[in-house]
């Protein structure tokens, strides 16, 4: 487990979404809710008083008292220290534009599913604890660091190319749903397991099927209908460590 917890501040007028990303962030290792924010006045009040305990602030675009960009420069201003992540709606190419000059740390667009968020939590804590850690670095080890590389140039030699739409995050997170399993899977009993959609846990299901990691096979519902389901093969841990 991690020692160092970082801070998050949580800027979100709509307090489902706010809930959501909340159970997101307790779920990850090494976070914490520092506190929630419905507006810019609440979201300036909380680092007035908490500045030393926020590290990362998930900031939405559009707010009731003021636009998230215009909240964004302030607290880039003021609060050098902490990094900002744009969890918003807003899809426009002028938005994201401003917000990456901003110097945003992602940008991610609702709805946001687990593994992407967890994905983005994983890559934040890393990069704090090894520049935390070092006096200088290598370009290639801040190629690596801030996953400035390529997909052709893999930081490691015996590493496998994944196809377009599958991340090795995710991939485990299915296969870990397996194995946890008593018994066979739906997508859905999948998709509900790691946090993501039913599409996502199909499109991860039928890869590792093709790749004979996991093995498919028609079952019968409540319902009597036929559906697809999918159990784990014992080659599968293997194979996923030498991804």
């Amino acid at each position: 487990m991690s020692a160092t917890q970082y801070g998050i501040l949580v800027v979100e007028d709509d307090f489902r979404i706010a809930d959501i990303h909340r159970a997101f962030i307790e779920q990850s290792e090494g976070f914490y809710v520092v506190g929630m924010a419905r507006n810019g006045s609440e979201a300036k009040a909380l680092m007035a008083q908490h500045a030393a305990e926020i590290q990362l602030i998930l900031l939405d675009a559009y707010l009731p008292d003021v636009e998230g960009l215009e909240l964004l420069w302030s607290i880039r201003r003021y609060y050098v220290h902490v990094d900002i992540v744009m969890v918003t709606a807003a899809k426009e190419v002028e938005t994201i534009s401003e917000a990456l000059r901003g110097g945003i740390f992602d940008y991610l667009i609702k709805p946001i599913e687990a593994a992407r968020m967890n994905q983005m939590l994983t890559r934040f804590r890393r990069e704090r604890e090894v520049l935390a850690n070092r006096a200088e670095m290598s370009q290639d080890e801040l190629d690596h660091v801030l996953a400035r590389v390529t997909p052709s140039e893999p930081t490691r030699s015996d590493s496998r190319a994944l196809p377009k739409g599958i991340d090795r995050l995710t991939l485990r997170r299915v296969v870990d749903a397996l194995a946890a399993a008593p018994d066979s899977l739906t997508a859905m009993q999948v998709a509900r397991t790691m946090g993501a959609s039913r599409s996502t846990a199909r499109r991860y299901l039928e890869f590792l099927v093709a790749e004979q990691a996991v093995s498919a096979e028609l079952g019968y519902g409540d319902v009597g209908r036929p559906e697809r389901r999918y159990r784990l093969l014992g080659a599968a841990k293997g194979w996923l460590d030498s991804l």
